[in-house]
């Protein structure tokens, strides 16, 4: 059997296709192969580099602090469509006049041999299947009156049900009564809601939003990063528990199954692109070498290219979803180089073009401080790694307090924008307990937790706290790293430690009317 190559696509979070119809005739097998590496280098997001030693043995390394899993995490789905049918569905909801009536903004691109020439309807469903609006053409707007929103806490989500139509308007297979046959039809789930920052508030159909909860890893001990939907039940399940109304996927798109769930559930999600490890400063830390950042040997246009894919194919992948309140474009890069603002402000602009109805923002690192960091004014919400009490006044909660609230405020005065604490934790091995403030015990997480929020309820401009992490995770093999990551809140088989009934006392006794 002669094979041809049918696809190829840089990056392991996001979809892509290949149109294999002339490849395999109607009735007869066929074998479909995929295969996959796993190799960074400085052309990937994330970046990675490998070297070969004078044997022809090669040894990968990259400046991320979770595992370089390989496989096929993602589903793949053999599916056929017309030759005329519906390719894309952007949704873009708001309110109108007293804010009972939605206004929902779409735009629908057909693809085939004479799209053009094809008529388009749209119907909006409500979730008990009820036709609420509709309209005609490829784009336009319906108003849903009555609207129920969709708010943290209560997912409700409306249909858009799309249909090309025969271009003739005659009767046929799948024609409605009377109406013309219907080539093509496509459902497309969204929910009414708005997201706009406001000085130092973030804001979910115009009230304040703080979020609680963690950064999270697709990990799990018995399958590595394959998406398992009991896994993914069991997570969700856990955030109810603790009062977490949110979480960032931490450092990459997750599985588009975890999306469509928090949509059903009003879950709020922060959406990061795959670009972390683009900073030297972590050379040390990794064993990779001190290096520049932001050149040849480095990030340089190769990573820039890479990068514009991830932040183009996020967007577009995720656009309709009402849980997604943020695109987060890189986590903890090099900030206060030389190279930074040239390097971003264009990834910013970026974002901000293939989606002007989100905020947009990176997370800073704990180097680049208000004082260095030469970029964080380009982006709308300051979110920040932040490590007191453990990588810097390590066991010295007292020093770590006053330092940690000295560098809020100094960031509320210099932007005036919401600041929501990405990560702040502690490595804990789960069962060593101690009288004292010993750094690795249950208490000493507990604490420094507690120690965090209490300076967060001091500083006006917080919005929000993520706990890193959810659950204890794997990394890389190193003399840094015991067994992995051990900073979760539950273990990596998901036990909770002292912290998760601390996080848990706090974010369901502490909850507010926006927090539900």
């Amino acid at each position: 059997m002669d094979s041809a190559l049918v696809a190829e696509h840089q990056g392991g979070y996001t979809p892509f296709e290949a149109d294999i119809t002339s490849h395999v005739t109607a009735g007869e097998t066929f074998r479909l192969t995929v295969a996959v590496s796993n190799e960074l280098t400085q052309s990937t997001i994330p970046p990675g580099s490998i070297a070969e030693d004078a044997a022809g043995r090669r040894t990968q390394t990259y400046m991320h602090d979770f595992y370089n899993y390989a496989g096929i995490h993602r589903s793949v789905v053999l599916y056929s469509t017309p030759a005329v049918h519906v390719e894309d569905v952007t949704v873009v909801t708001g309110f109108d006049g007293d804010g009972t009536t939605a206004t929902v903004d779409y735009a629908v691109v057909v693809a085939g041999e004479g799209a053009d020439i094809h008529p388009v309807r749209v119907r909006v469903l409500d979730a008990e299947g009820t036709q609420v609006g509709a309209a005609e053409g490829i784009s336009g707007t319906v108003a849903i009156p009555d609207v129920v929103r969709w708010q943290p806490g209560r997912g409700y989500l409306y249909r858009l049900v799309v249909e090309v139509l025969a271009h003739d308007g005659g009767s046929g297979a799948g024609a409605a009564a009377g109406g013309p046959a219907v080539h093509d039809s496509y459902t497309q789930t969204f929910g009414v809601r708005t997201v706009e920052v406001r000085g130092t508030d973030f804001l979910i159909n115009g009230e304040p939003f703080y979020f609680t909860g963690f950064g999270m890893h697709e990990d799990h001990g018995t399958i590595g990063k394959g998406h398992s939907g009991a896994h993914m039940v069991n997570d969700f399940s856990l955030l109810e528990w603790i009062g977490a109304n949110s979480f960032r996927t931490s450092h990459y798109p997750y599985a588009e199954e975890v999306m469509d769930y928090a949509d059903r559930h009003g879950i709020v999600v922060i959406d990061e692109t795959p670009a972390v490890g683009l900073n030297a400063d972590f050379a040390g830390f990794f064993g990779t070498g001190a290096k520049k950042t932001y050149g040849p040997e480095f990030v340089n246009g190769e990573t820039a290219a890479a990068h514009r894919q991830v932040i183009e194919e996020l967007i577009a992948r995720d656009k309709n979803h009402p849980s997604v309140v943020v695109w987060s474009i890189a986590n903890e890069p090099q900030s206060s180089e030389e190279g930074a603002r040239a390097y971003f402000e264009p990834l910013a602009a970026l974002a901000r073009e293939l989606d002007p109805t989100r905020p947009v923002g990176f997370v800073n690192v704990m180097f680049d401080g208000p004082d260095k960091d030469t970029i964080t004014d380009l982006f709308d919400v300051i979110m920040l790694n932040r490590y007191y009490g453990w990588y810097v006044n390590t066991g010295d909660l007292a020093a770590a307090e006053a330092a940690l609230e000295a560098e809020l405020r100094a960031w509320e005065a210099k932007l005036g924008k919401p600041i929501i604490m990405t990560e702040y934790g502690a490595d804990t091995l789960a069962g060593f307990h101690s009288l004292y403030e010993a750094p690795w015990s249950e208490e000493y997480q507990a604490d420094l937790l507690q120690m965090y929020h209490r300076v967060f309820d001091r500083v006006d401009a917080m919005a929000g706290e993520h706990v890193w992490n959810f659950a204890d995770f794997a990394t890389s093999n190193g003399i840094m790293r015991v067994d992995g990551n051990k900073k979760g809140a539950f273990t990596r088989d998901r036990r909770p430690k002292a912290a998760a009934f601390a996080l848990r006392r706090r974010w369901t006794q502490n909850k507010t009317a926006s927090q539900a």
